[in-house]
């Protein structure tokens, strides 16, 4: 906040440059009681006139508006200028700049193997260790975001280089309240109570689930999806660890046993709308318009936070549509897992500002800037969720809040030739009737033949 202490021209000056300053934050500092102006004025302890700080991401559009409304606040307070460029093909540039030496102070990856895989090469610094406590005991399921962040470095030890901000939930059951309501059914919080609720509606004459894997070239994906939530809800962390990087082998019991989890409820004629041969052949983006039918062709479908774009127009979240979390076993020790998807953030080029700008990602007003408009999702457990611009959001924060264990999209980390490729082609072989077992045989001699 600019000072009034000089007199005459010199003050009128100042405070038409401070106004100005403020007419681009979003929200002016103090006036809206659900954001932590607190933590806003603590970022003014950061001297950083005269520094510019570089970022680096695949933001464009929307998301890039919104990312540069959560930079000015840090630029108010700190007196930073902070330089961000989004691309489409982020992926192939940032590997270009950093092998050239023209790396920018920060690159925010939306997957975190191409971070280990620069981190491996030397081309990430590695954060403080003093960040690292910060995220285990700040953020819910703080080890494993501390995990998702740590590589190996050129040395071959490994090291915390990636702090995530923006994550996306995965383990969400779609449904209608009004048919819930209407029959009589009761959301589940457990995942026996879940499979008792799906043959309870067949003994009532109706189809508990709308499921298609059909997504053109990349047909099969929303099977892996099932698959990875159920790896996370029969086997611990480390196993689903393992199974990414092929220390646990695809035709391990352990992998065969979750792809016969999805089989339980998408392989039963009975479960699903159109039965079970429609599964493979029924487009992801058409299988939740069951939900809407009237009476309904199903009651509901497991899929990711951005579903709601192929809901019919005018669907309004809360009341229209709702959701819940797929539970997790009761009878298993295995807490709340929660599979998702989120952005890192990593130091490419050394700097004080780059140093000061990760710190800034640690406070409240920070998340709550973005939460209070639209698409943030944070497990920080010090923001408020209050702040959250709509009731779906909330509802999804508190999910991340409440997990115990966040494991990365397992698809997304594989080799793409595996997790793009084997993965879905496989599933879509075992929706159609192929045998589990035959399924990850197949898939692991693909992953073994990689060279």
């Amino acid at each position: 906040m600019l000072k009034t202490l000089m007199m005459g021209v010199a003050v009128a000056a100042l405070a038409a440059g401070s106004a100005q300053a403020m007419d681009h934050l979003k929200f002016k500092p103090g006036e809206d009681a659900r954001l932590n102006w607190a933590s806003y004025e603590a970022l003014k302890k950061m001297d950083l006139k005269g520094e510019t700080i570089t970022v680096f991401g695949p933001w464009l559009s929307v998301d890039k508006d919104l990312f540069e409304s959560v930079i000015a606040y840090f630029e108010e307070a700190t007196g930073a200028n902070v330089e961000y460029a989004g691309s489409d093909s982020f992926e192939q540039q940032i590997v270009i700049d950093t092998g050239a030496g023209s790396a920018p102070n920060i690159a925010i990856f939306p997957q975190p193997g191409l971070a280990a895989d620069l981190a491996s090469k030397g081309l990430l610094t590695p954060l403080s260790d003093e960040t690292k406590s910060w995220v285990k005991d700040n953020y819910a399921a703080g080890q494993s975001w501390v995990d998702l962040g740590t590589y190996k470095g050129k040395d071959g030890k490994d090291d915390y280089f990636g702090f995530f901000f923006k994550v996306d939930v995965k383990s969400l059951v779609w449904y209608v309240p009004e048919n819930f309501e209407d029959a009589g059914y009761e959301v589940p919080e457990s995942m026996e109570e879940l499979k008792a609720l799906s043959e309870q509606i067949v003994k009532d004459g109706g189809k508990p689930w709308c499921i298609g894997l059909g997504s053109g070239d990349a047909t099969g994906w929303p099977a892996t999806d099932w698959v990875e939530d159920f790896m996370l809800r029969t086997q611990s962390p480390d196993v689903y660890d393992k199974w990414v990087t092929n220390e646990v082998k695809f035709n391990d019991p352990a992998v065969v046993g979750a792809i016969e989890e999805f089989g339980w409820f998408a392989r039963n004629d009975d479960f699903v709308d159109g039965g079970a041969g429609a599964v493979g052949t029924t487009d992801f983006r058409d299988s939740p318009k069951g939900l809407f039918s009237s009476p309904p062709k199903c009651y509901m479908h497991r899929q990711a936070s951005f579903i709601p774009s192929f809901f019919p127009e005018g669907t309004q979240l809360g009341e229209d549509a709702d959701f819940f979390y797929f539970p997790a076993y009761a009878g298993k020790d295995l807490g709340k897992p929660v599979l998702g998807a989120g952005t890192l953030f990593a130091i490419t080029r050394e700097s004080k500002g780059a140093r000061a700008f990760i710190d800034f990602l640690k406070s409240p007003i920070a998340h709550e800037v973005w939460m209070a408009q639209s698409g943030l999702l944070t497990p920080h457990k010090g923001v408020n969720v209050d702040a959250y611009a709509n009731d779906a959001l909330k509802k999804q924060g508190e999910i991340l809040l409440n997990a115990t264990t966040f494991r990365f999209d397992g698809s997304d980390l594989m080799p793409g030739k595996i997790g793009a490729g084997a993965f879905w082609t496989g599933m879509v072989d075992y929706a159609g009737g192929k045998d589990a077992q035959t399924v990850g045989d197949e898939i692991q001699k693909t992953w073994d033949a990689l060279k």
